[in-house]
């Protein structure tokens, strides 16, 4: 077995250090920048504020408008990755355990769709969500998670296809019928691919600003990434922002994502290793 000399290892761990301050050190930015008051911000940087202002922090938090945006944005999380768990799975069972006529022709589509640019995509979507009476609703931004998305169907697949084949075949022998050998068999070995899934899209729903800014007009309808967008304005100063208090709003969002990944890292590596997404 081939061991690495010292010096190689030092360099590694060198080399992954300089990337992790490189890529932590605009969280930390901002986290400086959300101590200091608003003439201290456009002053000379510095990498710790003299005087640190935690109040900002406070007034946050103590914002109505944050609780609002909150609210709003548990449930397009809750509400899209409860619809793209389902749907994704559900598509991609029988792509990876049923043999039918056309199953490999339906899962190059599946894929091919993954190349459409999304934004491509969102004046169809408007159009079709203005003929039905959607606009500045929560329906156009969850609705299309329950028509399962692509990229999740794919990784379902591939987890799919690495439980042998043995263990449905056997459920179905005690009795079972498809469905109940999905839902009682494969869905707890997939527990991995479910975490994994439901991580990625709550993630994505967290930070979505794209399409609420296209849908959502409304302000009690807005979530946290829009909110930040349009809160925080300095009273009569015109457009101007008070960015000491959006960047304490900006670190606070970051943390959530944050504690996700450190608690659910185990099954995300584990249902990366086996749905393919390291090659």
């Amino acid at each position: 077995m081939f061991k690495a000399p010292k010096w190689y290892t030092v360099l590694q761990y060198t080399v992954m250090i300089i990337v992790a301050l490189f890529m932590f050190f605009p969280i930390y930015w901002i986290f400086v920048n959300s101590l200091k008051t608003l003439t201290g911000i456009s002053s000379a940087p510095s990498f710790f504020p003299s005087d640190p202002q935690w109040e900002n922090y406070k007034t946050v938090l103590s914002d109505p408008s944050t609780l609002l945006y909150l609210r709003n944005t548990l449930i397009l999380c809750v509400a899209n990755t409860a619809g793209t768990l389902l749907s994704s799975s559900l598509v991609a069972y029988p792509l990876s355990r049923m043999r039918f006529r056309g199953r490999g022709v339906v899962f190059a589509i599946i894929i091919a769709t993954m190349m459409v640019p999304t934004a491509t995509l969102i004046i169809p979507q408007y159009l079709l969500f203005r003929a039905f009476g959607m606009l500045d609703s929560f329906w156009p931004l969850i609705l299309p998670s329950f028509f399962a998305q692509p990229y999740n169907v794919f990784l379902f697949r591939q987890f799919f296809v690495s439980i042998p084949e043995s263990i449905d075949e056997a459920a179905m022998l005690d009795g079972c019928n498809r469905w109940q050998a999905f839902w009682r068999v494969i869905v707890p070995l997939g527990k991995p691919i479910f975490i994994t899934v439901g991580i990625m899209s709550a993630s994505f729903w967290w930070n979505e600003l794209f399409s609420p800014l296209v849908f959502i007009n409304s302000d009690e309808l807005k979530p946290l990434t829009v909110g930040a967008l349009t809160s925080f304005q300095l009273a009569g100063g015109g457009n101007q922002t008070n960015w000491p208090l959006q960047m304490a709003f900006s670190m606070l969002m970051i943390l959530p994502p944050a504690i996700l990944y450190i608690c659910c890292s185990k099954y995300i590596t584990d249902g990366i290793k086996t749905s393919g997404m390291k090659d």
